[in-house]
């Protein structure tokens, strides 16, 4: 695919100022098997100009306009819903039926909810003789991981456009590909030039200048809680809207009235669901004291119907982690956890037996976990499971909210009054109660450290969004 070499600037593909090229791993081989190019600030600096050029026009385009737009981009999305999958499994690793049920198909539900969201969105409102306006914000930085690439490019260019800001996006440089092919189905929708612009590279050489530049308005950003930090103090000097959707260590609260089999395997499943590589995993389980052991014993035999191995493999349910230095942080998270004391359950360090490369982790529990431990503090960001018993449930709601992070938290019980009662005590942007099917409609984003800002359907565009009061408007 020649695009990989190019960046889609200004309604074109055009060569980086100064070309450089970047080798995307493939996680299962540890090999690469395509490259990009990578760009610098002079390529942010053409960027951000197309979409300031393009925002006069844009921002007061009709709504009937934009929602034809997202339509279009919706149709060319489902007609790459394959290429996305391929992608996807090839620079992440996932697994190809999860890439494409869950992968692909994320980002074309977030399409489709914010196109739903944006036929009645209320753009302005009369408060007596005061009319309040929603405006665009203006030139949007969009800042995406690799761990869901599509969900996170689609859940911030739909609501931009809807919006009717323009925009850059860098896509993570680790998986980029599921970038370049978004920028074609944006070219094939017909997208007006300089609206949605796309720039590859690395954090400090494209994200930072992204996130600093004087005609950028907004920096939507999602990452770790490290970088979004960064991202934030180079946004801070020209006082840009910052969005944030960062880390989580998730708790899941299972509580005396849950059905134990139950709530403990499906939170196995939770926390192992994309390798262990989504921020809102619920990866510390609160389990009574007294069911503990028999807690972990159903979690040890969960654990072990997660096969590991190949993403084209039809018997795999987990593939490798994303990269090299993933996989190394992941070992020394369990490393930590043995030298701390938790009991190993299942897993541990190194690879599966089978497999003599890969970044490929082994599915881990561990149990008698302490809130303490560096297993239950930091983000493993692999398909690690800490079981932490509680005496009683006042124990249980502190140590969930014991955390710098509140992106999700998880309660298990079989009276749903019970477990209303507990969520609302939970200190987090996300709390699901017996593990309800996904909600492209529900606003996600965290507490705390896990960042702020919401996204998905309606709730997606207000960050987007500038309000203007017009006094004396009339009545």
């Amino acid at each position: 695919m020649s695009n990989r070499l190019k960046f889609f600037i200004d309604g074109q593909w055009v060569d980086p100022v100064r070309p450089a090229l970047l080798d995307v791993i493939d996680p299962s081989t540890e090999e690469a098997f395509t490259q990009i190019a990578i760009g610098s600030a002079a390529d942010v600096d053409r960027a951000v100009a197309a979409a300031k050029a393009a925002f006069p026009a844009f921002s007061i385009s009709s709504r009937e306009e934009r929602l034809a737009l997202l339509e279009r981009i919706l149709a060319a999305y489902n007609e790459r819903i394959d290429d996305i999958a391929e992608a996807a499994s090839r620079e992440m690793g996932a697994p190809l039926p999860f890439a494409r049920d869950s992968q692909a198909t994320s980002g074309s539900a977030h399409l489709e909810t914010t196109i739903e969201a944006l036929k009645t969105f209320a753009f302005s409102e009369k408060r007596g003789t005061t009319m309040i306006v929603r405006e665009p914000v203006g030139v949007c930085a969009l800042i995406t991981p690799w761990n869901w690439p599509l969900n996170q490019i689609a859940c911030k260019v739909a609501p931009a456009i809807a919006a009717g800001c323009t925009m850059v996006l860098k896509p993570s440089e680790i998986a980029p590909i599921t970038g370049v092919i978004f920028a074609e189905i944006m070219e094939a929708a017909g997208t007006p030039k300089g609206v949605f612009n796309l720039v590859h590279g690395t954090g400090p050489d494209v994200g930072q200048p992204m996130a600093s530049h004087p005609d950028v308005d907004m920096v939507s950003f999602t990452g770790s809680t490290r970088a979004g930090v960064a991202v934030a103090k180079a946004a801070a000097d020209t006082v840009k809207r910052v969005a944030q959707e960062l880390g989580g260590k998730s708790a899941n609260i299972i509580l005396p009235d849950a059905d134990l089999e139950i709530a403990v395997s499906k939170g196995v499943a939770g926390c192992f669901g994309n390798s262990g590589q989504s921020c809102n995993a619920p990866t510390r389980m609160l389990v009574p004291a007294e069911r503990h052991d028999e807690a972990l014993a159903i979690a040890k035999t969960a654990a072990g119907t997660f096969v590991v191995g190949d993403p084209r493999s039809p018997d795999t349910r987990l593939g490798p982690v994303v990269s090299g230095m993933q996989f190394d942080k992941i070992q020394q998270l369990i490393e930590a956890g043995i030298r701390e004391g938790a009991t190993l359950v299942a897993g541990g360090p190194g690879r599966p037996e089978n497999l003599n490369r890969g970044y490929y982790v082994r599915p881990t529990v561990f149990g008698n976990v302490t809130n303490d431990m560096t297993i239950a503090r930091e983000e493993v960001f692999g398909p690690v499971l800490s079981i932490l018993p509680y005496r009683d449930e006042e124990e249980a709601i502190a140590i969930a909210n014991d955390t710098v992070y509140g992106l999700a938290a998880y309660v298990q019980s079989g009276d749903i009054g019970h477990a209303r009662k507990v969520a609302a005590r939970l200190r987090a942007g996300c709390v699901h109660i017996n593990y309800p099917a996904w909600d492209p409609y529900a606003p996600f984003g965290g507490y705390k450290q896990s960042g702020n800002g919401r996204e998905y359907g309606e709730w997606g565009l207000h960050d987007f969004l500038e309000v203007k009061a017009v006094i004396g408007y009339g009545e």
